[in-house]
């Protein structure tokens, strides 16, 4: 005969017990009973259901608060009869004897409440009858537990289980820090599948995550396996429909199984397909969104999944949510970081189609950084630098980098005219103006409106020029040369010289207002020497070009030009490195430049020309490291007009530094206002 008992604890589906013949059946409060209730009102050995003559008997063992039948209390024995229902403290038993037939005999549809009734049991989805879905593990759909949140991640615990529910509490733990420290979904998947194998009875399950919806198809498909596992000898085999459109609809954990010890479990059917004794499915949330769910199943009759292998299940699951959520935050960051980048290499892509700034070296990182800074804004910028540093090209990156970038773009060298020439150059001429001027001539000024006009070499324009151009820079309105008419532009002015503008205004060949007008942003290009690892970048882009140009198959540079060129000082800078390399390509006669191809020269660095540090053969004064170190420092604070400042940066030093240097020897005494 078979019979089962159908058990409520409280709101919740606890548990459904199968009946065996030969074997009485206890409950009660004591962990030894067969059927253990945990309330305080319930005896420690409370009633027991046993056999006789073919009836099952409930008998009340002599409890504190009794048993009832339906809602009248019992005593000594009394028989069973399908559909009656014990009532132990607020626990309450079904008896039936099949659980399909009891479902369709007894389930009453209350529209007024749009729930359903089973044994006088309310429950919010009706229990189907076992589906086969084609291509699906045989699992059964009798669902006796639900869950929405566990006890592991709630703290509610029962005394009864202190011992247990701490080691699982520490098994997740430790699994929830794995799961965070995955690189990818799929490991996260792996490792919680490895978790829940090790802390449940399942021996199959999977991971499953639902498609990213397509954009204008708002249909949901069904979930795609992100990781599975089987420890049997038959591989994974999905979730049925109905498992997964339950827990995916309701969001709620279910476990769903058949009674144990029932003849029909663990069978193959036609397909050689093995069922499932039991199943749990657990919904994985992000953000009260259902994005997918957890599948596990056991097909051995001595390892069915428990109500505390579904709470361990949802715990699983939280965690997995959790480290998705980290990870697509970490993917999201990666991916704009990747963004940044690239739009950063696209920009300097666009930097070095414009203006040919070549090197990869500190330095020359530190000037696009005063580029990308000096850019965006009107303000005006003064490039310093020594001669064929680049100054131009400088330039001419502040301007494409500019909201101007659109506008003019116009250069003119101050040292290449002569005063009046100048003149008529910056601010244009009128016809008849002076000898030779047959017709108008717009200036360099009027050609750069809403544009960026550079001027080099601006330390050698005349005393009566820079006033001039400061009333132009000051917003003022200029006349052409020989005309009487008003004219406004609006321009952006980015000098740049090579000389010490500081000692110009020192000696009075530079006007002190027009020096502060233009440096507003400085920026310094470093010598070639100062960043001797872009010379192998710089000479390689040259070769490409000179060699393109004239059809010469050169291959590179051999080992011992390439140290050649890393050693020499190159006075000319960049620009003597272009020369070179030209040369080089035209005069090679292999495959390879080689150091005779380069023809270096002997000249000195600017630096190095100056009085201090000078080696003229004849007149070399032995002297020690502090004596040339004290010289060289009084004769750059003398060429800056003892601005600290400015000195502790040609130097290369640390203000700071500089100062203790003064007070070490004595330089302070040598300053020209102290004397």
């Amino acid at each position: 005969m078979l019979a089962y008992l159908v058990i409520r604890d409280g709101t919740k589906w606890s548990d459904v017990f199968r009946l065996v013949p030969g074997r009485a059946v206890t409950i009660g409060r004591a962990p030894t009973n067969q059927i253990v209730i945990k309330e305080e009102q319930a005896s420690r050995h409370h009633a027991e259901i046993y056999l006789e003559e073919g009836k099952w008997i409930l008998r009340d063992l002599a409890s504190r608060n009794g048993t009832a039948i339906g809602n009248d209390r019992i005593y000594g024995d009394n028989p069973l009869k399908p559909g009656d229902i014990i009532r132990i403290a607020r626990t309450q038993l079904a008896y039936v004897h099949d659980l399909s037939q009891a479902y369709e005999e007894s389930t009453i549809h209350s529209p007024a409440l749009g729930k359903e009734t089973v044994l006088g049991f309310e429950v919010a989805q009706p229990v189907p009858k076992p589906s086969r879905d084609t291509g699906a593990v045989l699992e059964p759909t009798n669902i006796t537990h639900r869950r929405g949140v566990t006890r592991y991640l709630t703290g509610d615990s029962d005394s009864d289980s202190d011992s247990s529910g701490g080691q699982m509490a520490a098994r997740l733990f430790r699994l929830s820090h794995e799961l965070a420290n995955q690189p990818t979904a799929i490991t996260i998947g792996n490792r919680a599948l490895a978790g829940l194998f090790d802390g449940t009875n399942a021996d199959g399950g999977a991971v499953l995550l639902l498609p990213k919806k397509k954009s204008g198809n708002d249909k949901q498909e069904a979930p795609e396996v992100l990781a599975s596992r089987s420890d049997s000898d038959h591989g994974y085999q999905r979730v049925s429909s109905f498992l997964s459109a339950t827990v995916l609809r309701e969001s709620e954990a279910v476990l769903a199984r058949e009674v144990k010890d029932d003849s029909t479990l663990a069978i193959r059917d036609s397909h050689g397909v093995i069922q499932a004794t039991s199943v749990v499915c657990a919904p994985i949330r992000i953000q009260n969104r259902t994005v997918g769910l957890l599948h596990l199943y056991s097909t051995e009759n001595n390892g069915i999944l428990t109500p505390d292998d579904l709470e361990f299940t949802i715990a699983v699951a939280e965690n997995v949510a959790l480290a998705l959520k980290t990870l697509s935050k970490q993917q999201k960051l990666a991916d704009d970081l990747r963004n940044q980048s690239k739009e950063l290499k696209q920009l300097r892509e666009k930097l070095g189609v414009e203006s040919e700034i070549i090197g990869s070296s500190q330095a020359m990182v530190n000037v696009h950084q005063q580029i990308s800074r000096a850019a965006p804004s009107k303000a005006t910028v003064l490039i310093r630098g020594e001669s064929g540093v680049g100054k131009e090209l400088v330039a001419r990156s502040v301007h494409f980098s500019s909201p101007r970038n659109k506008e003019p773009f116009v250069c003119l060298n101050c040292a290449a005219l002569s005063e009046s020439l100048l003149e008529s150059e910056l601010f244009g001429h009128e016809k008849g103006a002076f000898t030779g001027a047959t017709e108008r001539k717009l200036g360099k000024f009027e050609a750069a409106d809403k544009g960026t006009l550079m001027l080099d070499e601006i330390g050698e324009m005349s005393q009566s020029i820079q006033a001039k151009f400061l009333r132009v820079l000051e917003g003022h309105l200029f006349e052409r040369v020989g005309g009487n008419k008003s004219i406004s532009v609006d321009v952006r002015v980015i000098a740049a010289t090579n000389r010490d503008l500081e000692k110009e205004v020192t000696k009075g060949n530079f006007r002190r207002d027009l020096y502060f007008r233009l440096n507003v942003v400085e920026v310094c290009v470093p010598p070639l020497r100062k960043r001797i690892e872009d010379v192998i970048e710089i000479g390689e882009h040259f070769l490409e070009k000179f060699a393109a140009e004239t059809g010469r198959r050169i291959s590179g540079f051999s080992p011992s030009a390439l140290e050649e060129m890393q050693n020499y000082r190159w006075p000319g800078n960049v620009r003597e490195l272009r020369n070179v390399i030209e040369r080089g390509v035209l005069l090679a006669r292999g495959n390879y430049i080689e150091p005779e191809d380069l023809s270096l020269s002997n000249l000195t660095t600017a630096s190095e020309s100056q009085d201090v540090g000078q080696r003229k053969m004849g007149q070399y004064q032995p002297c020690s490291l502090a004596d040339v170190e004290k010289q060289h420092i009084l004769a750059t604070l003398q060429s800056t007009a003892w601005n600290k400042s400015r000195t502790s940066s040609i130097l290369g030093i640390e203000r700071t530094t500089l100062d203790r240097k003064i007070k070490r020897y004595d330089l302070a005494d040598l300053r020209p206002e102290k004397s």
